[in-house]
């Protein structure tokens, strides 16, 4: 089950990932073009979504493969 903290860090997350993507990528593809906001909506509009859904599933993941690198560069010491 998600819990609410899960969620809004999730939304806050995807938010700025994917919105600092999707305009580095916007504008080194079309460069700062008249209908360059457009683009880049139209862009962040996708990534947006999918950005929130990678972070709920991948983060427990991603949490436990950090734990285990720690570990181990503890280990190497």
């Amino acid at each position: 089950m998600i819990n609410l903290a899960s969620l809004i860090f999730s939304l806050v997350m995807g938010l700025l990932m994917s919105s600092s993507i999707t305009f580095a990528t916007t504008f080194a593809r079309i460069g700062l073009v008249e209908n360059f906001y457009a683009s880049w909506f139209d862009a962040w509009s996708v990534a947006y979504p999918v950005a929130i859904i990678c972070i709920l599933i991948y983060r427990p993941f991603a949490t436990k493969v950090t734990v285990l690198i720690i570990e181990k560069l503890k280990d190497s010491k």
